[in-house]
């Protein structure tokens, strides 16, 4: 067993692609003709993305879209880099809500949330020791 992929079920696929890319520099690696489902190069991991109407055909009303939560989910994406203050600002200047400010943990770890615009609450974080 091994872990292959995180699929997030947003209202655009496109659109969450398209944020991704702007706003953490992540690459599109796949978009279906379909628009319904595309992915992300980010590794050993598949971060992918599919839309609703996909979730709703695959299991229908048995999951809380994020987009309509009026709070984030209690999952998030976690993204390491070097530079938390400055993920933090790209994020937020590509639309990203503000959920927390970068803040050093006490076991020296910089962290700092943001929510994306199809609900997905992302943790950036520098690198553990």
């Amino acid at each position: 067993m091994r872990f292959a992929y995180t699929i997030i079920y947003v209202p655009d696929v496109a659109n969450s692609l398209t944020f991704f890319e702007q706003a953490f520099g992540l690459s599109r690696r796949f978009l279906h003709a379909s628009g319904d489902y595309g992915e992300l190069d980010t590794g050993a991991t598949v971060l992918a993305f599919a839309s609703h109407d996909l979730g709703a055909a695959n299991i229908p009303g048995k999951y809380v879209a994020a987009s309509d939560s009026a709070l984030p989910l209690g999952v998030e994406i976690a993204l390491v880099t070097e530079d938390v203050k400055g993920a933090y600002a790209r994020a937020v200047s590509a639309g990203a809500a503000n959920i927390k400010t970068p803040e050093v943990k006490p076991w020296g770890q910089e962290v700092a949330y943001v929510r994306c615009p199809d609900g997905t609450l992302v943790e950036l974080c520098s690198p553990m020791g």
